[in-house]
């Protein structure tokens, strides 16, 4: 009785090199659709966080309400941290002035290290898992190639040592042969498809992140600015009627003594 042809005679007939090749396919297959379910996933999550930390942020009075928020909401997405980093970044400066080296240049200065810091962590934070992705994307067909010539060589091997060249005996071994191609393709279409979406979603995220570090940016500064404004025009202003008040009282002292020197 003839054995029968499919992926179980396929498994029974391959050798050490076809386990390892299929192996990696398999290996590689796992690893792929575990990184695209939880960062699809993770993606999700965050987006829901985000929009719903940025309704809560665009509606708090100022900056001091924002930092209140930050001590009753932990943050728990990068927009969140973002603008911790920024708020943090301005008392730093505002506190230690150039005393401090990580306030060296200013206030304006401080903030842009700081805010570009924090997008940088976040961009290689998204692109964790993206270079195995691709590699299962680009290697798989090639792996599979490999195999698939690696078993047609094998059972044209069995086929001359048996003497039987005919096409029925070619074709079953041969479309064994073919099934290292088609595994795969399989692992490698579904790694190119995630790999094209998580860089067209990381790209999107980078954009709205460096967009909110942007208005950031301009509402920390202006906020800071008008309060040392603010406060020196006080100070300019009481110092100036200080300087009259006293004006006034060593006029009034020097009228005094000259009543009593005429008397």
């Amino acid at each position: 009785m003839e054995n029968g042809l499919g992926f179980a005679n396929f498994l029974a007939q391959i050798d050490e090199v076809g386990m390892v090749v299929l192996a990696l396919l398999v290996s590689l297959s796992v690893a792929s659709w575990y990184l695209i379910i939880t960062k699809s996933i993770a993606n999700f999550v965050a987006k829901r966080r985000v929009e719903a930390f940025l309704d809560r942020f665009w509606s708090l009075d100022s900056l001091q309400a924002a930092q209140m928020d930050f001590k009753d909401h932990e943050p728990d997405n990068a927009f969140a941290e973002l603008a911790k980093l920024g708020i943090n970044a301005a008392n730093d400066s505002k506190n230690y002035h150039s005393h401090k080296l990580a306030a060296a240049g200013g206030l304006s200065e401080l903030v842009t290290r700081t805010l570009r810091n924090g997008i940088d962590q976040e961009a290689t934070r998204i692109e964790n898992g993206l270079t195995l992705i691709a590699s299962a994307g680009s290697a798989a067909p090639y792996i599979g190639l490999f195999g698939t010539v690696w078993g047609i060589y094998h059972a044209l091997i069995q086929i001359g040592l048996s003497g039987q060249g005919t096409l029925d005996k070619v074709a079953g071994p041969v479309g064994e042969a073919l099934i290292m191609t088609a595994l795969g393709l399989a692992v490698a279409i579904p790694a190119v498809l995630a790999y094209n979406a998580f860089v067209r979603r990381n790209r999107i995220w980078l954009a709205r992140l460096e967009a909110f570090a942007h208005d950031l940016f301009t509402l920390v500064t202006v906020s800071e600015d008008n309060v040392p404004i603010s406060a020196t025009n006080q100070t300019t202003h009481s110092a100036e009627h200080a300087d009259s008040s006293l004006t006034s009282y060593d006029g009034a002292n020097a009228q005094a003594i000259s009543t009593n020197e005429r008397s």
